[in-house]
């Protein structure tokens, strides 16, 4: 097919605002547009800025194959920039949502925040990657190379704020629909007489095992297989018979590291916070070794293992510091790194203070350590409600849930140095701590086995954790924490089970809450 010039003028009229019209009444599924896409920006096997899905809809001899090409949605109020810490996402002044592989250091947390399941790290230099239009032959007037090779001209781009063009006509008279609009993110990739079995990623049922018409996905842990078809069609969002016939693999962005380390961070937020709340409370004496050495430095190597754990998930852990040098202050990875950071800080003051016998050096630590070790407990709620594809994080309760965890595992961890010391006063009151903030957060997960949630995405990942892949996990955490409940009477055995059962279900929370397919 000859390749045509953008009909937009560079310079004249109001800045572009691109986007692209996908007529799926055209698409044959001939896959020309994602090997094109392949070949224009060497874009590495395994992975794709671009891939059409095929589902199969009804019953022999009743049957149809219905396609849906997928990629970056270009949405106004993206998510993946907001997440992006560096401003390696970012959006141009045309519209276009590119990045700068310079500045990415494979965080995952603009693949986390993507409703569309559109960004992918690139194997080869380990950086975050998607569809940007090619914004390169934009510049020069030429249109992407999706739309240049494509037989039916399926696939058209433009300029919105051009009424003159393609794009704007259609969209303005024409009957479109985008993936997912409850998300808010404004997507600029339309969709002309697409359907909602191709648009609704929960539509249709995957073929059992993961064998496709054309290929066959891997397995494992990060994998996201979504539910095998069912005869009786019981495991989709439709009531029409409909099975995906052609998709890629798509993984979850965080891995075990990111469990742990809401467990380990918890744990060096809790030591703190109980053992002061016990000081304020007449509990625990202001000079007592638990408090002035033994929970700051729990808290202190908790939090120097967290800081590990974050780094080893970066896929570029030498670039770490960018998240300082060139901070985006969106992104609650930049917030939460300058909480921890203040956090580390304030214990060094207080382990200083018990080095040089300050005990006003010591308070001043404790006025600051308090909101900065809170901070350090609950800001990973808000971490993961930027994460908008996952809606079972969307949850306004995550912060005081965190809070109650940081209570347990900070209980739990204090209990049994409290114990050997012999120290009845502050053992039954660590004691009664562990076991409130056992029996609060058995409710919140309680809240989780009884409460209906509220979208489908929510509803399938809340299946995973309490009787899918993560069942098994999810029930031994619940289980192992019960006992730290009669803490009071049953003493500082029961706190070695409560913190493995609380990071047992962290594990669980945090891997079905990336375990429902976006696309």
């Amino acid at each position: 097919m000859t390749q045509q010039p953008v009909a937009r003028t560079i310079g004249v009229g109001p800045p572009a605002s691109w986007a692209k019209v996908i007529d799926q009444t055209r698409c044959i599924g001939c896959h020309a547009c994602t090997t094109a896409c392949k070949s224009e920006n060497q874009v590495p096997l395994s992975v794709t800025r671009t891939f059409v899905k095929s589902v199969d809809v009804g019953r022999f001899p009743q049957a149809r194959r219905s396609f849906q090409v997928t990629r970056c949605n270009q949405c106004v109020d993206a998510p993946c920039v907001a997440a992006c810490p560096t401003g390696a996402m970012f959006t141009r002044p045309d519209g276009i949502v590119d990045f700068d592989k310079q500045a990415c250091i494979g965080c995952k947390a603009c693949m986390a925040a993507c409703p569309y399941d559109a960004i992918f790290i690139n194997p080869d230099d380990h950086c975050a990657e998607k569809c940007n239009f090619c914004a390169h032959r934009l510049e020069i007037g030429l249109e992407p190379a999706c739309v240049v090779v494509c037989p039916t001209q399926a696939i058209v781009v433009g300029d919105l704020n051009d009424p003159d063009s393609e794009v704007a006509r259609i969209v303005a008279r024409e009957p479109v629909t985008v993936r997912r609009p409850e998300k808010g993110t404004r997507p600029k990739l339309f969709y002309r007489g697409a359907t909602e079995l191709t648009l609704d990623p929960l539509a249709a049922d995957r073929p059992p095992g993961g064998i496709y018409a054309w290929s066959e996905q891997p397995t494992g842990h990060q994998v996201i297989a979504g539910r095998s078809g069912r005869p009786n069609g019981s495991s989709h969002n439709s009531s029409a018979a409909a099975v995906i016939s052609y998709d890629v693999a798509h993984r979850a962005p965080w891995d075990w590291r990111v469990s742990l380390y809401t467990w380990t961070k918890g744990i060096a937020a809790g030591a703190y916070l109980v053992a002061l709340l016990l000081v304020l409370l007449g509990r625990l004496p202001s000079g007592d070794p638990l408090w002035t050495w033994t929970a700051p430095l729990i808290a202190a190597a908790m939090l120097a293992v967290t800081g590990g754990l974050l780094v080893w998930d970066l896929e570029h852990p030498e670039r770490f510091y960018y998240i300082l040098t060139r901070p985006q202050w969106r992104s609650w990875l930049v917030r939460g790194g300058v909480v921890l950071a203040g956090y580390a800080a304030a214990l060094g003051l207080h382990l200083l203070a018990g080095l040089v016998g300050l005990a006003g050096l010591r308070t001043a630590a404790a006025v600051a350590g308090l909101p900065l070790a809170l901070g350090a407990a609950v800001y990973t709620a808000y971490l993961f409600a930027q994460a908008k594809a996952r809606d079972l994080w969307q949850n306004p309760l995550l912060p005081a849930h965190l809070a109650v965890q940081a209570a347990l595992a900070g209980a739990a961890v204090l209990l049994p140095f409290a114990a050997w010391r012999s120290s009845t006063g502050v053992t039954s009151g660590l004691g009664w701590t562990l076991g409130g903030a056992a029996l609060v957060h058995l409710l919140f997960v309680l809240g989780e086995l009884s409460l209906p949630h509220v979208t489908a995405h929510a509803r399938a990942a809340a299946r995973e954790m309490l009787a899918g892949r993560y069942r098994g996990v999810f029930w031994a955490g619940a289980v192992l924490v019960a006992p730290g409940v009669c803490a009071p009477w049953l003493g500082a055995w029961v706190a070695l089970p409560a913190l493995v059962g609380l990071a047992l279900y962290e594990h669980a929370y945090v891997q079905a809450g990336q375990s429902v397919p976006l696309a």
